[in-house]
């Protein structure tokens, strides 16, 4: 079976595709990919065995990462925490991992990723697992009472009553002061951590390219925002991506304001599910709050084909997080601006 490469962003066939494929995600719509070309470089490719000027029955895209520190890699997706291949079966998959390996090869990409969520996911020869995590997503099937019900009563549905209690106020939209109050908050959350915040303009360009299918949920307590959430709509389901608190008014519960808005919004729009995203496992306090929220657990593992067998260097990993840990907040964002590029 022959292989075809066409770009996800001119070609009209792969928004026609992701509409008709019950297994596409916002993470493969051409809004989120031209968000990653505009932000960082990277350029897509979607690889497909359907000949030019026929319709889409298969597609795999990736976006071609050119780094100078840290190599030339396929990545299926940068900054995506799930991006299955949209195949009808094995045979398929196997036939567009061939015409990839053969790329791989000749223009030496260091490494192929893709990232598949469930318990047995499709692999196709020459990938091995590479990193798992943990992925939660709520049915939103349910009315909103049975949804509320299933929350845990004390972290989850108290809090939830308390914001309301509290008279924190709730706004959402698109606006750059909603943008403003969304990035402040979401950049403290992340120097707390020791973790280089994104650079500004990827969420500027978010919002950009998805439009009206993205929201930014803010909630403040007299003038001051104390949480916020920036969620991504795509056919039936809505996406919580980033979030950010302010870790003084942690006890007025104003991320589970945000959350539940968000939840109430989906429902009146007709949407199915609420991805929360994927989870370190190790990270035992995030898994638990996703859990109280009554959403179920699956697995995620991404996959690598590497061009030649990796050295194995965990002690410059563990010098390169301790160095981070001791980094003064200027520095990490002026890391966050300059290293995200490279590590799609």
């Amino acid at each position: 079976m022959k292989s075809y490469e066409i770009n996800p962003l001119l070609d009209p066939r792969w928004p026609e595709y992701l509409a008709r494929n019950p297994q596409s995600s916002a993470f493969h719509s051409p809004a989120w990919l031209s968000a990653l070309q505009r932000t960082y470089g990277y350029e897509p490719v979607v690889y497909t065995a359907a000949p030019p000027g026929t319709a889409l029955q298969n597609g795999w895209v990736f976006c071609r990462i050119y780094s100078w520190l840290t190599g030339r890699r396929l990545v299926s997706l940068p900054f995506s925490d799930h991006c299955d291949p949209l195949v009808l079966d094995w045979a398929d998959l196997n036939c567009l991992a061939d015409a990839v390996r053969q790329d791989q090869q000749s223009l030496k990409w260091k490494y192929v990723e893709f990232r598949s969520p469930g318990s047995e996911p499709v692999v196709p020869n020459g990938f091995a697992a590479s990193e798992a995590f943990c992925l939660h997503r709520l049915d939103l099937e349910p009315s909103l009472d049975e949804i509320f019900s299933k929350m845990h009563k004390d972290s989850t549905q108290r809090k939830i009553r308390r914001a309301e209690r509290e008279g924190l106020i709730y706004e959402e939209g698109q606006s750059e002061e909603l943008l403003e109050k969304f990035y402040c908050l979401l950049r403290l959350t992340r120097l707390r951590h020791q973790i280089p915040p994104q650079p500004r303009k990827w969420f500027s360009n978010l919002v950009a390219c998805f439009g009206d299918r993205a929201k930014i949920r803010v909630v403040s307590k007299l003038g001051r925002p104390v949480a916020s959430v920036l969620t991504l709509r795509f056919q039936h389901t809505l996406v919580y991506k980033y979030g950010g608190s302010d870790r003084r008014f942690q006890n007025l519960g104003g991320m589970h304001l945000c959350l539940w808005r968000a939840i109430q919004d989906a429902k009146v729009t007709g949407l199915k599910e609420l991805d929360l995203g994927r989870s370190d496992w190790d990270d035992h306090g995030l898994i638990t709050f996703k859990d109280r929220w009554g959403a179920r657990r699956s697995n995620l593992t991404y996959f690598r084909q590497w061009l030649q067998q990796p050295h194995t260097a965990a002690w410059k990993t563990a010098r390169a997080k301790q160095a981070i840990a001791h980094m003064p907040a200027v520095f990490l964002s002026t890391a966050g601006r300059l290293l995200y590029r490279h590590l799609g």
